[in-house]
């Protein structure tokens, strides 16, 4: 007979170096109420060399599992049991799962985005315009990839970073991928389907813009961007304006949320109650 405190089998936690005033908790947390779920989600403050005590902790405790963000995505896959199809692909974690004894980590970011994307198109046989090589955009095109996109161009500044991320869909995914070196104005090819800001231009600046020839968008074209505050960026107010259809990023991280609650409980959680949610946390 087990004499371990039943709470402890419902909690998920987060955790994070500097977790403080992480609008997620409110959405998960809302997410668990709406549905009757005597869980809790909890923000733990882990430096990186308490990282390996801390996933002993959390297993021993009888976590459910846990969210992690940087700097430990890639450092914490040491300290697991195995990893799911894209966390093996892009060697980054951000959601542990407890399945039976074993902690199994997935990476959210990338599913987030598509479930959002999936909204409004498709992905399977579409070509792609990213913008981007970092984590964000690095997860984005490995699902996009997984999901079948028929061509991604990944658009980028640095071009060894840019470089890297098109090896790794062409090596591992089998993907028809190119690199443009990002310089001036960037117009998108005929034939895009779905463009995307995987960058941080935007984020916290509503005046921010993004480099991109602008009578390249093309109306029908879906627009998206991980920005998520301001929710409607200066791109996506463009883009709009020009015949595009808007995706905003606060879409992305509910979605994040949802697939990790799938993950941890099994159930389908309530969109709207976790958007509203996080809006309020935000305060947008």
């Amino acid at each position: 007979m087990s004499h371990t405190p039943h709470f402890l089998h419902e909690l998920v936690g987060s955790m994070s170096q500097g977790a403080d005033g992480n609008p997620t908790v409110a959405m998960v947390e809302a997410a668990f109420r709406h549905h009757g779920l005597h869980w809790r989600y909890i923000n733990l403050e882990v430096s990186p060399a308490d990282l390996g005590t801390a996933v002993k902790g959390a297993k021993a405790m009888g976590f459910r599992g846990f969210n992690c963000s940087l700097p430990h995505k890639v450092s914490v896959i040491a300290h697991l049991d195995g990893l799911g199809e894209s966390a093996a692909v892009m060697g980054a974690v951000n959601c542990v799962v407890r399945r039976e004894d074993r902690l199994i980590g997935e990476n959210t970011d990338g599913k987030g985005f598509l479930k959002s994307l999936e909204s409004l198109i498709d992905p399977r046989g579409r070509s792609v315009v990213l913008f981007g090589a970092g984590g964000a955009a690095r997860a984005i095109a490995v699902e996009l990839g997984l999901a079948g996109v028929r061509h991604i161009t990944i658009v980028n500044r640095s071009e060894r970073r840019g470089a890297e991320l098109v090896s790794l869909l062409r090596d591992r995914l089998r993907l028809d991928a190119r690199l443009v070196v990002w310089g001036g104005e960037y117009a998108v090819p005929e034939g895009t389907d779905v463009v995307i800001n995987g960058t941080s231009i935007g984020l916290y600046d509503p005046d921010a813009r993004l480099a991109i020839d602008l009578d390249t968008l093309r109306p029908g074209m879906v627009a998206a961007d991980v920005v998520f505050n301001p929710v409607r960026t200066r791109f996506l107010t463009e883009a709009a304006s020009r015949g595009c259809r808007p995706l905003d990023g606060l879409g992305m991280l509910v979605n994040q949320g949802i697939v990790g609650i799938q993950y941890w409980t099994g159930i389908d959680p309530d969109a709207g109650v976790m958007r509203r949610a996080l809006e309020s946390a935000m305060g947008v």
